[in-house]
């Protein structure tokens, strides 16, 4: 899939990686770039086509499909995380989040699939996280979330197999966004990051590993519970 004159939505599009995806398509010279959020006048950038769509109300899901449905590539990037606890956690928060990083993007999948069949089959990227592998406490709503994102990812992959659909899937541990603000520890930048994942579509990758926390989680995956979350804190902590 290039994206050189290709169609693409961007969810999240206002700020973020989000952003920077619109960014780096207008530099791959895609046809046409629609730019999704919950407040389509904070997108401001000549040429891109802004979309008001929070992916959590499945009748703006069903008006997003309805009005772009020239699209050819699906850049699931819109996330919350509201560092709940998943054991002591308000249920409400709990829900907000699996229906923000899981709900929505299999809203969005279910309405676009037909439409990228139609369009040639195309692409779906998913931002999942290097939390879709291990957890820490207080973030077990994110970590839920985004576990079920990545079987989102690997079944939107098997079952779209056949009309042509290239599903990616996007693993990192922190970014240099708002969202991990005020945290001490190693960053993957946006630029980065964006360009890793716009780099796997055009390539055929099914998954990415953006920096070197993703592939140390990844790689831990085959030990014991016991072992794996020992080799993991023991990593956090700087042992």
């Amino acid at each position: 899939m290039q994206l050189k004159n290709a169609v693409v939505l961007v969810t999240g599009a206002n700020r973020g990686i989000g952003s920077e995806f619109v960014a780096q398509l207008k530099q791959r010279g895609a046809a046409k770039i629609y730019a999704a959020s919950r407040i389509p006048g904070a997108i401001d950038v000549d040429g891109v086509v802004p979309l008001r769509l929070d992916i959590t109300d499945p009748s703006q899901v069903r008006a997003a499909a309805e009005s772009a449905g020239d699209v050819q590539v699906l850049i699931n990037n819109a996330g919350i995380s509201t560092g709940t606890s998943l054991i002591s956690g308000d249920v409400a928060e709990i829900r907000r989040e699996m229906d923000t990083n899981f709900f929505g993007p299999l809203l969005m999948t279910q309405a676009f699939a037909p439409i990228l069949k139609a369009n040639g089959g195309g692409a779906i990227l998913n931002v999942v996280s290097a939390l879709s592998w291990f957890t820490v406490p207080g973030a077990g709503a994110y970590a839920a979330s985004k576990a079920a994102a990545w079987q989102l990812t690997d079944s939107a992959r098997l079952e779209l197999a056949d009309q042509g659909t290239h599903v990616v899937g996007v693993h990192m541990g922190l970014v240099d966004t708002d969202m991990a603000a005020g945290l001490e520890a190693p960053k993957i930048s946006p630029t980065a990051l964006a360009a890793a994942s716009l780099d796997a579509i055009e390539s055929g990758l099914d998954e990415v590993l953006a920096d070197d926390w993703a592939r140390f989680v990844k790689s831990g995956l085959t030990l014991s519970p016991s072992e794996r979350y020992e080799k993991l804190f023991s990593a956090l902590s700087g042992a």
